[in-house]
């Protein structure tokens, strides 16, 4: 059982914390009042040190101050309510809009650690001659600034890596084209390095357009692919059992005594591959499937000229 000496102990601890609460929420009001009073001049300043540090580069200056008093107003918003997921958002937003413009991580974090240092010089300006207070409001200040440049920070980063996510898709989208040539015919030419993670979205893409393109047959070239190891050979193997299942037959163009060597060695069964030596090759072994007949323009029937 507590003592009255501990009771009056906690009593007493209770009421300093919730004292100290109050006076940093006091001390933070009357930040923000501060803030607010001289928001012009200290959104001018941040914007003329951002220009002068060189940073975001990539926008003009008119940009650069609408942006910095839209940031700067969520700023002070964000400690006025201690809450950040308006700051977060506005974050992200400026993030999607910026990044495609080729501001780095380094800038945006540039710019919220000088606004920090703009707003530190002003504290200092005006509680100079009361060491104490200014103490005690950079106290109040410091963690909810801290916490601000963070928000702002990872809100960017995270904005990043997903635009590199995308684009890293979109490129090997590129890289592997599905291309239909003629009714029910497609052709898949792959270039360069195969790893598992291309491999499966290579699959993925392949499967995708035998589906919509309704193929019953698929070219797939492999004339730019260097090497190949047994993990992306059984891969292969893989693709084409599953295109068979979509009811789409492959035919597989392109091998390099390398890759054909790998496919021996982990014993694929190529019985179940259909291959052929290169494109121009499995293109006519496919319209032969198809029932195309090609017929040069010079053996075709001419017809008489009309009297």
């Amino acid at each position: 059982m507590p003592t009255k000496k501990a009771a009056n102990q906690f009593t007493s601890n209770s009421s300093l914390d919730s004292n100290t609460d109050e006076s940093r929420s006091e001390l933070l009001r009357q930040l923000v009042a501060h803030l607010r009073d001289n928001r012009t001049q200290l959104r001018q300043e941040w914007a003329r040190r951002i220009t002068e540090a060189k940073l975001l580069t990539a926008m003009s200056q008119d940009e650069i101050f609408a942006e910095a008093t839209t940031i700067y107003d969520n700023y002070v918003d964000a400690l006025q309510s201690g809450t950040f997921e308006a700051l977060q958002t506005y974050a992200r937003d400026l993030s999607e809009r910026i990044i495609p413009r080729g501001v780095e991580t380094h800038e945006v974090i540039g710019i919220v650690l000088l606004l920090r240092d703009v707003l530190a010089r002003s504290l200092f300006a005006k509680y100079q001659h009361d060491f104490a207070l200014l103490n005690r409001i950079l106290d109040a200040y410091e963690p909810a600034a801290n916490r601000i440049a963070n928000t702002v920070a990872v809100s960017f980063v995270q904005e990043r890596e997903r635009t590199i996510r995308q684009q890293q898709e979109a490129i090997r989208e590129l890289s592997t084209p599905v291309l239909q040539v003629r009714d029910r015919l497609l052709i898949l030419p792959i270039i360069g390095v195969i790893d598992p993670q291309r491999a499966r979205q290579l699959t993925e893409q392949l499967l995708r357009g035998i589906r919509t393109n309704r193929a019953k047959l698929v070219v797939i070239d492999i004339t730019g692919v260097a090497a190949m190891d047994s993990n992306v050979a059984n891969h292969l193997v893989q693709t084409v059992e599953a295109s068979r299942l979509l009811g789409a037959s492959v035919i597989v163009t392109g091998l390099s005594p390398e890759i054909a060597q790998t496919l021996v060695t982990i014993g694929v069964d190529l019985s179940k591959m259909n291959t052929v030596g290169d494109l121009q090759g499995g293109i006519e072994e496919a319209e032969r499937l198809l029932g195309y007949k090609v017929v040069p323009v010079g053996d075709a029937a001419v017809e008489p000229p009309r009297r």
